[in-house]
């Protein structure tokens, strides 16, 4: 991994995504992050990428396609199956943390209301990035 860490946030909440954009700033971690604010537009993401992010974050509930399909389609997709992948949603029914996991994310992440709790999520998705990385 280098220096930057490369984000690939599916989330369609303005507010989550200056929070987490702020919140990799106060941890003094140097970020380039594409932002997907539709469920529908990730399929097109896919097929023009060039260069893979170091983890994708994903948020379960977004316009047009869910993202429980999303989740199944990055874990099918060549590439995009081996990176590190975080369920960042507001959702903590068990059925969706199951589903998760068994499809191949790597960790499940209520999102946090409180300084304490985005710090938690930026440390669990460094750790995860940097585990990912050769």
């Amino acid at each position: 991994m280098s220096s930057i860490l490369k984000i690939l946030l599916v989330e369609d909440d303005s507010d989550d995504v200056e929070l987490l954009r702020e919140a990799f700033a106060d941890n003094k971690v140097s970020i380039e992050m594409d932002v997907i604010k539709d469920g529908g537009l990730v399929i097109d993401y896919i097929s023009k990428c060039s260069s893979y992010p170091d983890i994708i974050i994903l948020d379960f509930n977004l316009p047009r396609v869910h993202g429980r399909t999303l989740l199944k389609m990055f874990k099918s997709t060549a590439g995009f199956n081996s990176l590190p992948l975080v369920i960042l949603t507001t959702s903590n029914a068990q059925s969706d943390i199951d589903y998760a996991y068994k499809e191949g994310a790597d960790k499940f992440l209520i999102k946090p209301t409180t300084l304490k709790g985005i710090n938690e999520v930026i440390s669990t998705i460094l750790a995860l990035a940097k585990k990912s990385s050769h």
